[in-house]
This record gives structure tokens, sequence and C-alpha cells, in this order.
């Protein structure tokens, strides 16, 4: 049920995203997900992509640091208080969000979140146990590519 994610430190220029994107794309290597976030000097960027091992290789190639993380994706229905009642769930046990993002418009009413815990593994046991949908690699990429 777990996600690989890649995550890199970019300088916040206007040419490294380019970069990035560009030496991915070259390879045939689908974007499925992607979020930046500013750090200063520095953009934190995790990426969902169609081939993580292959991406990572592509990356050390051109001497771009990245390391992979576990992430998990969660789908649920696209209305108020989805969030809310899923957070609630884990806040219940004491499971903590380190960081998610959103994906939205993937499947008709429907959100998928992606989420890093401080026990993955707990998460998913939790979330498998109240009956949340989870979603593994095959699912993810299956919607990614027809949402």
């Amino acid at each position: 049920m777990k996600l690989k994610q890649i995550s890199v430190q970019i300088e916040n220029s206007h040419d490294r995203l380019y970069e990035f994107t560009r030496a991915l794309g070259d390879a045939g290597i689908n974007l499925r997900a992607l979020t930046l976030v500013d750090t200063g000097h520095f953009g934190e960027l995790r990426v969902l992509v169609s081939d993580t091992s292959m991406a990572r290789q592509i990356l050390m190639k051109k001497d771009i640091p990245a390391r992979v993380d576990d992430v998990v994706a969660v789908q649920m229905e696209d209305k108020p208080g989805q969030l809310a009642d899923l957070l609630e769930k884990l806040m219940s046990v004491g499971i903590k969000i380190k960081y998610g993002y959103a994906l939205a418009g993937m499947d008709s009413g429907k959100a998928i979140m992606i989420f890093r815990f401080d026990d993955n593994d707990k998460a998913i046991d939790v979330l498998t146990q109240k009956e949340v949908h989870l979603v593994d690699r095959e699912s993810f990429n299956k919607l990614a590519a027809t949402g």
C-alpha cells in the first residue's frame, strides 16, 4: 500500500525545475504527482513518477541528489469534511502526519491525499481497519493515467 516518492532539494532558480522535469520527460518518465515548497534558497520537490527506479538512476547520472521515501495514498470522497474525518481516525491512535498533499479530479467525485506519516505501517493498519480506501501503486498509476 505504500508508494515510492522521490524528494529532491533544488535551487530556487528559473531553470532547475525545468532541468529536472526535462530529464525525466526525455526518458519517458511520467510525473504522476508533484509538490514544490519554498524553503529559502532551495525548494523541496516531491514527485510520484511512473518509474521510480529509472528516475532515480537518471537523477544520479545528472548529479541531482535525491532520496526515495514511502508515502501512502488515500482515496476519499471529494466533499467538505472528508479530510477532517480521516484526521480524526488517525488522531485517535496518535498517528502524526509529517506532510501531505492533495490531488483532485482523478476520479469523478473522488480526491486522493498523499501522506507521509510518522509510522506509515501503523497508519496503513489503522486506515485499513477503519475501511478507508488506500490506493496501491498499480491503481494509482491507472488513476493518474486516466484522470
